[in-house]
């Protein structure tokens, strides 16, 4: 079970938004590179990046600040965010990058996520933001019609190396994961499913250690880290099953 501590990138600052609200954002460091290199030394060992203007511009935009932080962390890194070709596919795989997330363009051209997947395999992850339990897209700018399971069932045998599902409602807000709706798309579809939007405490990083989540390949943090309201050590100490958390902590669902 892996723990992604997340870098959003907005006018090269490590920022996080509320609600996917480019206008509400808080900057938490100016420079990412030295930001990943502290998630790098904290323990982490994945790394979760978007470039949230290049989600709607629709290309890449804070290119510096990725390669920057490429540069200095030794930690896979996964980028989402204005990616729509299989050339900005290649070219970003070939700066160093462990795998690329295809958002707007799995709504838009689900064949190219096909494409892609069968020319650099294991190296394409489908993102799915939801708001209202549809998908939105082009940087959650624009609602569609499409619900989560039917356009990540889309994707069955196309060899997609993991679904990131974001609940909007709850990105950026400290209100937990929707795991409800989480755990329901993992159960729906064979790919691996990482969780986003709203883990809030160390109950959520419990609540990753219960069985139903086994399917999980993982849950994204952002603000609860940047906040100091997930200890690191303790967060991933858990995970890894070193320690056991506090009686209480997370009630299992009945």
């Amino acid at each position: 079970m892996i723990l992604f501590p997340a870098i959003d990138l907005k006018d090269g600052q490590c920022v996080r938004l509320k609600l996917g609200d480019m206008d509400q954002a808080t900057v938490y460091n100016d420079d990412p590179g030295a930001q990943a290199k502290a998630f790098e030394d904290q323990g982490f060992e994945w790394l979760h990046v978007v470039d949230l203007n290049g989600a709607f511009a629709g290309e890449s935009v804070n290119g510096a600040a990725v390669e920057a932080i490429l540069k200095v962390t030794r930690n896979p890194v996964q980028l989402g965010g204005g990616i729509r070709t299989l050339d900005h596919i290649e070219s970003w795989l070939s700066k160093g990058l462990a795998r690329v997330i295809l958002g707007t363009v799995a709504v838009r051209d689900p064949e190219l996520v096909r494409q892609a997947c069968k020319k650099f395999p294991g190296k394409v992850a489908v993102g799915i933001d939801a708001k209202g339990g549809k998908v939105a897209v082009e940087g959650w700018a624009e609602a569609s019609s499409l619900g989560v399971i039917e356009l990540a069932k889309k994707f069955e045998g196309a060899g997609v190396a993991a679904i990131i599902y974001t609940d909007i409602d709850r990105d950026g807000v400290l209100a937990g994961i929707n795991w409800d709706s989480t755990i329901d798309l993992a159960e729906a579809v064979s790919i691996p499913v990482i969780a986003s939007g709203g883990l809030a405490s160390l109950a959520d990083i419990v609540r990753m250690t219960m069985p139903d989540a086994k399917k999980l390949e993982g849950a994204i943090s952002g603000r609860a880290l940047y906040d100091g309201r997930i200890d690191p050590t303790q967060a991933l100490a858990i995970l890894r099953r070193e320690l056991k958390p506090e009686p209480g902590l997370f009630e299992e669902r009945t």
